[in-house]
């Protein structure tokens, strides 16, 4: 029988920096930690900071940063905190996400409110401060054993030094044995030698050390595993013994990654330096969780039309979703990015056709006007020649319109987001938004009840009359236009807020059309794929 481990003495911290480049996978390799400690048993959770100035994500390009993930309690979060949840399969909330901007905002109001005592406000210590009091309060009011925190950038950058000065502040005050730096670095392979270069990473440490931080682990990211002489020149270079620089070369899915790391005893450095008795993970149902995601029978072909296809991390938890439902069908999930604007001025169904080759399509969120004329005729061509339709967001907003338009034949209907001044305003601004000025943080966001209508796909699918799901809109579905809908086929199958707001909408007697108001890939998970997902790739394994 496994022994009962100790309760561990005042909340530990696991900070995650990253040198060289971005998008190493720091956010991956957070997670993965986190998993190790939580399937050991432990209380733990994540908190990703972000050197921007902005609040929160809410209004940035997702282009530029890509998607905005949306919490339970309404935050506009880094997409990271998506890894975070899925790994670890809990709800995080806004706080878990701590920006320049949201820092020097307390900062900026507690002065306002005299809270210094005429002080001199400045970074070192009021800012810092900030930073470390809100580290703690999380601990304290989820009653964490274990906080593993990422540091956004990259070492050397000059608007993360408050952070991580706050980080080796943090270290001092806590104690060594109740922190540990992560730092994740790269080994290329040059082409013209073929062999791993460890420069990178030397010159990283020396950067990180040169702001005060020793680091405990590397995580040395590199295509192939890391070389026993690579490995033994960064333990020398970078005074790290060698069991504590981890290779994190390229795996089969993300969700190997904890296996990779306990495989080279990260857990066992881990677990020394904190001090963690019976540090051991117990697998449970993980590993066959990760196998399913590289272990396929055939594959699905799906076009994902989009306005920021572009760069796919735009819609990370929309690619993830799919590939939850269809490991959980035993099907590989090959995705082609459509830029709906490309779809653009065609006639019929010219310039359409090759969305016939696809097994599914599916249009995830967005704003504004460009590209929609191309959703809502691919959301048309989807109807018309009987090809599985999932629509999320703008995608149910836009099937709407593509509906009335050409099943119900209302010429003019439109979005007010992108004709004002449409006749007939079939998807509209709601009320409640339209006294609002600030853009940041004020849309319809966060997880609302939903009451499903009976007889109909949506109850088959979730198989419950009430669910809960994240929402992130200003425009809904005007009710006014509720009747032609229904007198033509059409099922409106979920509402929210006592009838008010349309959740669902779906065809009957197509293979799958099937479309949500609500963010429904937010709330999928490996091993629990979200409901909507599962029921749109079945229908598309069943090739017509």
């Amino acid at each position: 029988m496994r022994s009962i481990r100790k309760q561990v003495e005042g909340p530990k911290f696991i900070f995650v920096t990253g040198g060289v480049m971005s998008g190493l996978g720091k956010g991956v390799i957070t997670s993965s930690t986190a998993k190790l400690l939580q399937l050991s048993g432990f209380r733990v959770s994540c908190v990703k900071i972000d050197p921007y100035v902005n609040c929160d994500a809410g209004t940035m390009n997702p282009i530029a940063h890509g998607e905005v993930f949306v919490t339970d309690d309404g935050g506009e979060c880094d997409m990271d905190l998506g890894n975070y949840e899925r790994f670890l399969d809990i709800a995080l909330s806004k706080d878990h996400n701590l920006t320049t901007g949201r820092v020097y905002l307390d900062v900026i109001r507690a002065e306002r409110e005299g809270k210094y005592l005429g002080q001199c406000v400045q970074i070192i210590p009021h800012v810092t401060d900030a930073i470390k009091n809100h580290l703690r309060k999380i601990a304290r009011s989820e009653n964490l054993e274990i906080v593993v925190v990422e540091c956004g950038g990259t070492v050397g950058d000059i608007e993360s030094l408050p952070f991580l000065e706050a980080l080796r502040q943090l270290e001092l005050e806590v104690g060594h044995s109740n922190t540990l730096f992560i730092h994740v670095t790269l080994a290329p392979i040059l082409d013209v030698v073929g062999e791993q270069k460890t420069k990178p990473t030397q010159h990283s440490v020396q950067e990180l050390r040169r702001i005060g931080i020793q680091p405990d682990i590397l995580a040395v990211r590199c295509r192939t595993k890391l070389t026993s002489e690579a490995r033994r020149k960064i333990s020398l270079f970078a005074s790290i013994e060698e069991n504590s620089v981890v290779s994190c070369h390229d795996a089969p899915s993300i969700y190997k990654i904890p296996e990779l790391l306990e495989s080279q005893g990260m857990l066992d450095v881990i677990s020394e330096k904190l001090r963690l008795e019976n540090c051991s993970p117990r697998w449970l149902n993980w590993r066959s969780i990760a196998k399913s995601f590289h272990t396929y029978e055939g594959s699905i072909r799906i076009a994902i039309v989009g306005k920021y296809v572009s760069l796919p991390d735009s819609y990370v938890s929309v690619y993830h979703a799919l590939s939850h439902a269809g490991a959980s069908i035993g099907k590989k999930i090959e995705v082609n990015w459509v830029e709906s604007q490309k779809l653009e001025n065609t006639t019929g169904s010219s310039g359409l056709h090759h969305l016939r080759t696809y097994d599914g399509i599916l249009v995830p969120g967005g704003f504004g006007k460009r590209g929609s004329e191309g959703i809502i005729n691919a959301a048309n061509f989807a109807r018309l020649e009987n090809i599985p339709y999932l629509g999320i967001c703008f995608g149910f907003q836009l099937a709407i319109v593509a509906a009335l338009r050409n099943l119900c034949l209302i010429e003019n209907a439109n979005s007010t987001e992108l004709d004002p001044d449409t006749k007939d305003p079939v998807i509209d601004y709601m009320p409640e938004q339209r006294s609002t000025t600030e853009l940041g943080g004020s849309m319809r966001l966060g997880n609302h009840e939903i009451n499903i209508v009976p007889t109909t796909l949506a109850l088959d699918i979730y198989k419950n009359d009430k669910i809960f799901r994240r929402h992130r809109h200003r425009y809904e579905f005007n009710q006014h236009y509720r009747n032609i809908l229904l007198d033509n086929g059409v099922a409106l199958s979920a509402f929210s807020d006592s009838g008010k707001r349309l959740e669902i909408f779906e065809i009957p007697n197509h293979r799958f059309y099937f479309a949500s108001q609500y963010h429904s890939e937010f709330s999928s998970r490996p091993g629990k794929p979200e409901e909507a997902f599962v029921g749109f790739v079945r229908a598309a394994a069943l090739k017509s």
